[in-house]
């Protein structure tokens, strides 16, 4: 049979040593008759004899649990080593022999305790690898919509006391009578979500005990009572709910009237909606494929800054096609304006401001933020397959000039701050942004806020702030800000419900710029995260923008799910 190169599995502590005495190389393959352990090498010459030619060996994963030596009780000269199927239980070669096993079906016990002991495996992955991070998932969303609700509830408090300091001492008795109403729905919804938590956190030590009471079976060396074991149900994991908030209606007031024209508390009629846990299935049957995007954008520090501000309306400039590719995903600059678009395909193009194509690309990037001009024109872009960040100069030469490892590169940003290069990456179950100067040279990591919590997943879209803020678009965390230094400053996940970030940039006045999926808009904010308005709502025609850009003269550049590119003036 032919052997091939074993991988060693990414949670292996240690390498054991193959089994043929004097041989001290590593164990990759197993003799399922023998029980043995063995290298390359030896697993080679141990089929070359004629006596073990027929033997079955695997690769040390797919070995059978050898069983336990177990002396038979009725015969305890004997080894159990055989299954009655009639009576299902374990017995001896004697045994067969006996009246009372007469006619019965025998099957081999190794077999069936390996099967056994696989299945008992199994489940204690779907364990590891399903119920208890999902479970945990939850319990962080719990206490998060815990830490929202008092946000909220202080939110709501200081427009009720800017009302009521408007109304001065009329309003005062109906202040009160409001805070108590708001702090009897506060204490209702935050001993829901208690309850919640502890009803998930009771779920996650019955699972540990699981693990430990099925880690215990599997430990016994008493085959019978393997045997005897019925292959445990897992319990379903435990349905919880998101709090429906209140909100807070301002009122217009009199002297006259000062009841009826405060502002009321409402918590809207909606039944509160059930979190989403994934299926099971999901784990197991489908790849983990990013097909969300957010997007990075330059942009140029203006000495026109103290006298800008937004202008009354957004004004569309001009609108043109872009050749060679399907949709705009994003959009980079360089200093002779010339535009470098790309498209979830792979499709890399530039072009001038007439929509002319001078180059085109072929790479493996998707829909991401994946590519950067710096200051001094060179583009800069990732490749995710490779795990590289390639540079192209203006006379055409590349080279790949960092290699990111483990990591996927999958958003770049070249900073017009200090030239250094911020690139946001992932490894599918976690996400970091990596700083490196001009020469690929790493400077800094930021992966987890002070109090450990990871700050990204899928950070698609990368940019920076005119105050040296790192603003990321993550499609599973929502718009993640952190300083020059790493600290975490705030996050951003929408006014409504459900918000999915894809591109993402800032301006000349710090004001930071993101596509919405869900809403079809852009989300305007300032500098500290706090929402300013939708800049482009759909009433402007935009239909599911991707890419937002803002140039050295504070041209808006939107990119859709079309080869049309649209320019827009919103300051003044």
């Amino acid at each position: 049979m032919a052997l091939s190169k074993i991988d060693i599995p990414r949670r292996a502590q240690h390498f054991l040593e193959c089994g043929i005495e004097e041989c001290e190389r590593n164990c990759e393959f197993y003799c399922n008759p023998c029980h043995l352990r063995l290298c390359k090498q030896c697993s080679e010459e141990h089929l070359r004899s004629q006596e073990n030619k027929n033997h079955e060996v695997v690769l040390y994963q797919q070995r059978k649990r050898q069983l336990p030596v177990e002396k038979c009780k009725i015969h305890p000269t004997k080894d159990v080593d055989m299954l009655c199927e009639e009576c299902q239980i374990p017995v001896c070669s004697k045994c067969v022999t006996q009246r009372e096993h007469r006619g019965h079906i025998f099957t081999d016990l190794e077999t069936v305790y390996a099967e056994k002991y696989t299945d008992f495996q199994e489940e204690i992955r779907k364990i590891h690898e399903y119920f208890l991070p999902i479970s945990q998932d939850l319990q962080e969303r719990i206490k998060k919509d815990s830490s929202e609700i008092k946000h909220i509830m202080d939110n709501i408090r200081t427009s009720m006391k800017t009302e009521g300091e408007s109304l001065k001492s009329l309003v005062d008795t109906v202040v009160s009578e409001n805070m108590k109403q708001l702090d009897q729905i506060e204490h209702s919804l935050l001993e829901d979500l208690n309850t919640q938590d502890k009803t998930m956190d009771d779920y996650i030590t019955y699972l540990n005990n699981l693990v430990k009471e099925l880690h215990i079976c599997l430990s016994s060396t008493e085959t019978q009572k393997l045997m005897s074991e019925k292959k445990p149900k897992i319990r379903s994991i435990p349905e919880t709910t998101k709090p429906v908030t209140p909100g807070f209606t301002a009122g217009q007031y009199s002297k006259s009237d000062v009841t009826k024209l405060f502002g009321k508390i409402h918590v809207p009629n909606t039944k509160a909606e059930k979190r989403e846990i994934r299926p099971l299935e999901s784990v197991y049957d489908t790849a983990m494929k990013p097909t969300h995007k957010q997007m990075k954008e330059d942009r140029k520090k203006s000495d026109k800054k103290q006298t800008m501000s937004l202008s009354a309306s957004v004004t569309k400039v001009r609108e043109f096609n872009v050749p060679g590719v399907y949709d705009v995903y994003h959009v980079s600059l360089d200093q002779s304006d010339r535009l470098w678009i790309s498209d979830d395909d792979g499709n890399l193009v530039q072009i001038d401001l007439q929509g002319n194509v001078i180059q085109k690309i072929k790479t493996s990037g998707e829909d991401e933020g994946y590519h950067t001009v710096t200051q001094d024109g060179d583009l800069i872009f990732t490749d995710r397959d490779k795990k590289v960040i390639s540079r192209i100069t203006q006379d055409n030469n590349i080279t790949e000039f960092i290699k990111t490892g483990d990591w996927e590169p999958l958003s770049i940003h070249s900073s017009h701050i200090n030239k250094d290069l911020l690139v946001g990456m992932t490894d599918y179950t976690e996400g970091k942004v990596t700083r490196y100067n001009k020469t690929g040279k790493e400077l800094q990591n930021i992966q987890r806020d002070n109090k450990g919590q990871r700050l990204y997943r899928l950070p698609l879209y990368i940019t920076e702030n005119i105050n040296g803020d790192i603003c990321t678009s993550d499609f599973s965390n929502g718009v993640v800000v952190v300083n020059k230094s790493g600290q975490h400053r705030f996050s951003y996940t929408g006014q409504e419900s459900e918000f999915r970030p894809y591109g993402i940039c800032t301006d000349v006045l710090g004001h930071i710029l993101v596509c919405d999926q869900y809403s079809d808009t852009v989300y305007l904010l300032n500098q500290d995260g706090l929402f300013l308005s939708l800049l482009l709502p759909q009433q402007q025609g935009v239909h599911r923008p991707r890419s937002v850009y803002v140039d050295g003269e504070n041209n808006l550049y939107l990119g859709q799910l079309t080869n049309t590119l649209t320019v827009y003036k919103y300051l003044q």
